[in-house]
């Protein structure tokens, strides 16, 4: 059998759904060269910014991570200005503003429980944010530090997509789950996705210009938890729904190994979903060099709509 995690994952056909990372904001941040596997804290980024850009994120909803054009990353120093970009991805008030930056510490300054919560203005008056005016971002985890087959699989899918004229496409430091390698992150709708090939990104990648969303292959929306991307994937699998903002969770009852989670249409329809969590078998690496484990995946138990009578009874 195949030696690196995501080979084994794939041959083990283990499900993608609910693997998400979990982020209501997303801000990225163009560092180019080297990353190390902590990429705020070992990269050519100050090391003291990144462990404060660290403390001023953590609970705030919002999750940072570094950003590079794709190909060869030779031992450069500083930019003179960086790209930054920051993304709400919680469906109803979705947005992707952009902005440039020659000091990347003027981030300290941004109001990280609003921009968590989704309001975006400190993003304007710190970096003179604007709305983004191009298309979809998509992120191709990329840090080989992290695990090697983000390298071996996420480079030359993020070379391969850049070649092709695909614009918006940035690796980027960590997206959680190198098992499903390559992975990657559609911005501003937050949805990502795992075992991504060329055409497939690009098939994503035309669905979110047109405000829709690819279920084939995807982990789940990271504006949810783990139990709500899986039921929120599920419903929209049930009745054929793709329209990216048309499904919220907006409620998730129980705890772990069992929720139910309430999943609402903007059409006003719900349907209940039973999630239950279980063990991956035959046990497997999370990663590539770690000891054998049983990863828990988010498995759906049911799927039935509802009434708000129903709900209240």
């Amino acid at each position: 059998m195949s030696s690196t995690c995501s080979n084994l994952s794939r041959e083990l056909d283990e499900p993608v759904a609910g693997t998400a990372a979990t982020a209501r904001t997303w801000l990225l941040l163009e560092q180019p060269g080297p990353w190390g596997a902590k990429a705020l804290t070992s990269s050519h980024l100050d090391p003291a910014l990144g462990r404060a850009l660290e403390a001023a994120a953590r609970g705030s909803g919002v999750r940072i991570a570094l950003v590079r054009r794709p190909g060869r990353h030779a031992d450069r120093r500083t930019p003179a200005t960086r790209r930054v970009y920051v993304a709400h991805t919680v469906p109803g008030n979705v947005w992707l503003h952009a902005a440039t930056t020659s000091d990347p510490g003027r981030l300290l300054d941004l109001d990280f429980a609003a921009l968590g919560g989704g309001e975006p203005g400190s993003f304007a008056t710190v970096l003179g944010g604007r709305p983004h005016e191009g298309g979809p971002l998509a992120l191709v985890c990329t840090n080989g530090k992290r695990d090697r087959c983000c390298a071996l699989l996420g480079r030359p899918l993020a070379a391969e997509l850049a070649a092709s004229g695909v614009e918006g496409v940035w690796e980027v430091t960590h997206l959680g789950g190198h098992r499903f390698s390559p992975t990657i992150l559609c911005l501003p709708y937050g949805y990502a996705y795992g075992r991504a090939e060329a055409h497939t990104v690009k098939e994503v990648l035309h669905g979110v210009e047109k405000g829709r969303i690819v279920v084939e292959g995807c982990r789940g929306c990271s504006a949810w938890e783990r139990p709500g991307q899986t039921a929120e994937l599920a419903v929209r699998r049930a009745v054929g729904e793709d329209a990216a903002q048309a499904l919220r969770v907006v409620r998730t009852d129980g705890a772990a190994p069992r929720w139910d989670v309430t999943v609402a249409h903007t059409d006003g329809r719900r349907w209940l979903v039973e999630v239950a969590q279980g063990a991956s078998l035959p046990p497997r690496p999370e990663s590539c060099g770690s000891a054998l484990g049983s990863p828990a995946r988010m498995d759906v138990v049911g799927v039935r709509e509802v009434t708000l009578a129903a709900l209240a009874g």
